[in-house]
């Protein structure tokens, strides 16, 4: 039982090393909203423009989170309040950001 119970939590730590910034920090509470975590990445990207001014835009309102600096629309901020303050590292962040934008973006992925 006890090599049982070992095994599984080496498989925990195996499987949780694996999962990136973004998929610990960020999926999770927005699996909570109605609105899609990619619906935020389109607004930043229709806003800003450029992978560098989006990047920018976001590392800045996580770290500031503000009602005038957010993209979101007055309804979901009147339902769920303006985002806490992130606690990750900058180095944290933007590796979270690095991989929303690699999964989200849609520049060399038209035909």
């Amino acid at each position: 039982m006890e090599k049982i119970v070992g095994f599984l939590l080496i498989c925990i730590v195996c499987v949780s090393a694996r999962e990136s910034t973004y998929e610990r920090h960020c999926v999770p509470c927005h699996k909570e909203l109605p609105v899609k975590i990619d619906k935020f990445f389109y607004r930043y990207v229709l806003k800003y423009s450029s992978e560098t001014e989006v990047k920018h835009a976001m590392m800045h309102y996580l770290k500031n989170p503000t009602k005038e600096s957010s993209i979101i629309s007055d309804g979901l901020i009147n339902r769920f309040g303006v985002k806490k303050k992130t606690m990750l590292s900058d180095d944290a962040l933007s590796e979270a950001l690095d991989t929303y934008w690699e999964t989200y973006k849609v520049f060399n992925k038209l035909k």
